[in-house]
């Protein structure tokens, strides 16, 4: 301890009692709650209740060499030391039964305290699915609202690129070490959300992923978020554990339904049943959100930016132009509009989800309102 000063004597004692073998988040917790905060725990560590002896033999003799390196680490202006002391450490956060001691962050910190929803669903999902993870997180982040989800294959890669792809906040909590990126496919995507967004993670440097990790990973998810929305999602499956981890937490759960056929919408039908908000569309949960996070024009400014978006928007024009209040067939729409069919299905479940555009049985659509 003798090679720290100061403020970074405090924070390498925060990372060596988190490396400390048997030290787990509740262990963290209950020593936080004997010494007040861990550089006492060093100071005194005979004096350490609640622990095997075996792990308060380890608390005499801390990997200092690593500390210092793990400090280097985080030496870059765009990576961060998050303590439950810190003022930078989320409020909602704070308020779960079992917050993290620590959070290794990598981007934009104040995003953490900027309210969310997470975003999440099958690593595995069938091509409407994915786009309908893509349209909602991009027609929230649109309207400023930030998508959390955990990085994985399927969902939560659909909900980050669609924040990404209209300029909007995302934050990905990740299961490993932030040195570490899992799957190593998105490591161009990890990229992108840490230059305009932030990576999260409870697990030291050089972690690697573990299946324990992720159900740990996935309250973190759920914990910074006013809600958590279900896009996807078999009966076992990770996604129903955020769920309930969110249900647990007291925040809301909402779960997009599907054909009873897919075995993908199973999850979510359970979900429904278990209490969460069935959601048809997007205001479906930016009414709820609107009162959870007590504001009162969050579902009609996110609107009206949406619309103007599309009145400007020249395809959306063209679509307009051959889409009426009767019924059309997509294909028939395609063909009288000139736009690919991943672009009209695109636009078309985006004007649904903002209740602009009705689906029928056979692929057929017509429009609502004015």
């Amino acid at each position: 301890m003798d090679r720290f000063s100061g403020e970074q004597r405090a924070l390498a004692c925060w990372l060596a009692l988190h490396r400390t073998p048997g030290v787990g988040h509740i262990t963290f917790a209950r020593l936080l709650e004997q010494f007040g905060e861990p550089e006492k725990v060093f100071e005194a560590p005979s004096s350490a209740q609640s622990i095997s002896a075996r792990t308060r033999s380890a608390l005499f003799k801390p990997d200092w060499l690593q500390i210092e390196k793990d400090l280097q680490w985080f030496e870059s202006e765009d990576r961060h030391i998050v303590t439950l002391y810190d003022p930078h450490y989320p409020e909602l956060l704070k308020q779960i039964p079992d917050p993290p001691s620590l959070l290794f962050v990598q981007g934009d910190v104040s995003l953490l305290s900027q309210w969310q929803i997470a975003l999440v669903g099958s690593r595995n999902p069938s091509a409407s699915g994915r786009d309908t993870a893509y349209e909602f997180s991009r027609y929230l982040a649109q309207g400023g609202i930030t998508i959390s989800s955990g990085l994985a294959m399927g969902i939560d890669a659909a909900a980050h690129q669609g924040a990404l792809a209209v300029g909007g906040k995302t934050v990905a909590v990740v299961g490993t070490g932030l040195d570490r990126v899992y799957p190593a496919m998105h490591r161009e995507l990890a990229h992108e959300i840490a230059s305009t967004g932030a990576i999260v993670s409870e697990f030291a440097l050089g972690t690697s992923p573990r299946a324990e990790n992720f159900p740990r990973r996935n309250r973190i998810i759920s914990g910074l978020s006013l809600g958590t929305l279900v896009v996807e999602a078999a009966v076992k499956s990770g996604s129903l554990i955020t769920a309930r981890m969110a249900m647990e937490q007291g925040r809301e759960v909402f779960a997009i339904p599907g054909s009873i056929h897919n075995p993908l919408a199973r999850g979510c039908h359970q979900l429904i049943r278990q209490g969460a908000k069935l959601v048809e569309n997007a205001e479906d949960i930016l009414e709820e959100l609107g009162s959870l996070a007590g504001v009162q024009t969050v579902s009609s400014d996110i609107e009206s930016d949406a619309k103007e978006t599309i009145n400007e928007d020249e395809d959306y024009q063209v679509l307009f132009e051959f889409l009426g209040y009767d019924p059309i067939h997509i294909d028939s729409l395609i063909e009288r509009c000139g736009l690919t069919a991943d672009v009209v299905s695109s636009m078309l479940l985006l004007l649904e989800l903002q209740g602009r555009v009705e689906s029928f049985a056979g692929g057929r659509y017509a429009r609502i309102g004015g």
